[in-house]
């Protein structure tokens, strides 16, 4: 059986099938992505979804959806599914769908009175083509399939609506038609391996309405516009295909193209293969060659932060080393310019946060465990070195060193931290002063930058580390250690957060960590027994002020909720590598456990990844982004530290 299959009950009832969304990537960021059904429920979904650097930074819609149509005896079966205005959808071919399995690529069988047709997509590795084979797999009489295009040509972020300028001209391509709505949009190229007929009908569908975005409090309602529909005979046993790109193609490659991007795909048949080939969905390769990775899909771009707290776990935790390295390489380019104050060349977003450099040298530091340390200094070190020196000498505009050796970012007008929700202009939560994860971060890279210094580089220089170090230690146990056997979130002058919040778990997690085990062991029971969800640690204690656990309504209320008691699935990565680390092989079944608890998702929400956070309560929904790169680099390091401990002797 594949291991990811839905039988028709769930695909035929929408409460469950609308919620489960497919996301299909290439390395440029563009995507297709809709609900399993095929049925838009998001501004986002679309079946080609690609940049177009011409216009802006955002992704673009061109072909939002194609539905087919089963011809016998005159008789029509429109196999489509499209949600309008006052919760009527139509033309309902969701009805007919037999199963759906997604093991290799996704594929839906449709069963129409005697007719059996199959319909397998897949979206080009390194093309902005949208592939679909259909195969008639069955059928007692002559059959004809039409296709009819919705177009919309518009961003992501914006909707389409009737209009006298969207354009109506076509041209006749091999097998197919070109198009282009507006001005500076690429052509839109729609293509077949077999002849067929371009009938050119043009319409406007009014009222197509999205509830997902109704559900966030945005407007949903657009109009989609549709040339034509193309009409073609199709034998039992035949199999046609469809292709949607910014560029032609011979249609007589269309065949042995569609077989080849299959034989490349790894089967999504465990939960293992299934996170690999999600990981692989946040790879993103520019024109001029520049790796970046994009911190979710379907609205995230590449971020610094998430760059570097993803790296290891989408590259290192599945023996990709060389695509860390090279994300790197394009990562260093850029924190070095900005820690020169040079304008940025590189497509990262958020390089000026505080935390930023440290995280690069955390991921530094995984890396250094799988090449070994004489490797890792002698390809990071002097970008290590130059990190802490950047930060000691105060050079970012927002974090200082203190003479006691903690680190002080001021976050009280702005959000500086990974809890950046910010709602009329200030930050939900205030992080501010002396910050928690900053100074463990630090007091970690001070020690294992000396640790390299000491072995391979300047012992002087590593002298002067350890002593830093030492001060750091001191300081930090004195300032966030409280009675209660936890650690403040952050302190300011008098102002103390109290709040139960995960940011602790890292002084814990981290390699070398200021605590000793008895300190580590509180930290580790009190984040246990008030942050642990199945789905990750809660951003928020049940106990603390301010609790709001639900992922749910209009933009501002989401803002409340999200840093507020939402639960996270990467900070329960670092959770597990600090139960791991603190009570060592007595933990594996504890979370091996905890792991069962992600594979869930391969069959709900964006099926074959994990979703960006998930509410704090049960039945903790997933919510947010369909896809967020540090959950599914940290479930696979997790994954991979659970193998370590397993055969360590």
């Amino acid at each position: 059986m594949s291991y990811l299959r839905l039988e028709k009950a769930v695909m035929t009832n929408l409460e469950e099938s609308l919620r489960r969304e497919l996301l299909r990537t290439n390395r440029s960021g563009a995507y297709s992505s809709s609900t399993l059904v095929d049925c838009n429920t998001r501004k986002y979904h679309g079946l080609l979804v690609v940049p177009v650097p011409e216009l802006d930074d955002d992704n673009h819609v061109l072909l939002s959806s194609l539905d087919c149509t089963v011809i016998q005896h005159g008789a029509e079966f429109n196999l489509g599914l499209h949600k309008y205005q006052g919760n009527n959808y139509s033309p309902k071919g969701h009805k007919y769908i037999r199963e759906f399995s997604c093991d290799v690529v996704p594929t839906t069988v449709y069963r129409v009175g005697g007719v059996v047709l199959k319909r397998e997509t897949i979206f080009q590795c390194y093309e902005d083509r949208i592939l679909i084979r259909y195969t008639l797999e069955d059928a007692h009489s002559a059959t004809t399939l039409r296709f009819r295009p919705f177009l919309a040509f518009r961003s992501v972020r914006q909707f389409t609506h009737e209009n006298s300028t969207a354009s109506r001209e076509y041209h006749e391509v091999d097998n197919g038609i070109k198009t282009c709505m507006y001005a500076g949009y690429p052509d839109l190229y729609m293509q077949f391996n077999k002849k067929n007929e371009f009938h050119f009908q043009p319409d406007w569908y009014r009222g197509v309405e999205y509830p997902k975005e109704q559900e966030r409090g945005y407007a949903s309602n657009e109009d989609l516009y549709v040339p034509g529909y193309f009409e073609m005979s199709i034998k039992k046993g035949e199999s046609i295909i469809f292709a949607a790109s910014t560029k032609s193609i011979r249609s007589n490659t269309l065949k042995s193209l569609f077989q080849k991007e299959i034989d490349v795909r790894q089967p999504r048949d465990n939960f293992y293969h299934c996170l690999v080939a999600a990981a692989h969905q946040f790879h993103n390769r520019q024109p001029n060659d520049d790796r970046y990775l994009l911190a979710g899909y379907p609205w995230f771009k590449a971020r610094a932060r998430d760059t570097f707290i993803a790296l290891p776990g989408l590259t290192l935790a599945i023996d990709e080393q060389d695509y860390f390295e090279l994300v790197m390489q394009t990562a260093e380019k850029g924190l070095r310019e900005y820690m020169e104050g040079k304008p940025l060349s590189v497509k990262i977003y958020e390089i000026e946060h505080p935390d930023v450099p440290l995280w690069a040298v955390w991921a530094i530091q995984q890396y250094a465990k799988v090449v070994g340390k004489e490797q890792a200094h002698k390809k990071y070190g002097k970008l290590l070195c130059d990190i802490v020196k950047y930060i000691h000498a105060g050079s970012n505009d927002n974090m200082r060193l203190d003479d006691n050796g903690l680190l002080y970012a001021n976050g009280r007008d702005r959000a500086i931290t990974w809890m950046n929700s910010t709602a009329n202009g200030r930050p939900v939560v205030p992080r501010s002063g002396y910050i928690v994860e900053f100074n463990a971060l630090w007091y970690n890279a001070l020690r294992f930058c000396a640790a390299l210094e000491t072995e391979f580089g300047d012992a002087k220089f590593a002298a002067k580390l350890e002593k830093q170090a030492e001060k750091c230690q001191t300081a930090f146990v004195d300032t966030f250690l409280n009675e209660y056997g936890y650690l403040l979130d952050y302190v300011d002058g008098n102002i103390m957060d109290w709040s139960v919040r995960p940011n602790m778990i890292f002084a814990v997690a981290f390699d070398y960590s200021p605590l000793n085990q008895s300190q580590k062991k509180s930290v580790v029971d009190v984040c246990t027994r008030e942050l642990l969800t199945p789905k990750g640690l809660r951003s928020l204690s049940p106990k603390s002020g301010g609790y709001n656990p639900m992922y749910v309504g209009p933009q501002t209320q989401r803002d409340y909720a999200y840093h507020q008691g939402t639960a996270w699935p990467w900070l329960g990565g670092f959770y597990m590598e600090a139960c791991l680390k603190l009570y060592k092989r007595t933990r594996l079944s504890f979370i091996e456990r905890q792991m069962v608890g992600y594979e869930d998702e391969m069959n709900y929400h964006a099926l074959g990844t994990i979703s960006e956070l998930f509410d704090g309560n049960p039945p903790f929904h997933g919510r947010g982004a369909m896809a967020f790169a540090m959950n599914v680099a940290e479930i696979l390091r997790t994954l991979k530290l659970i193998e370590k401990y397993t055969y360590q002797k």
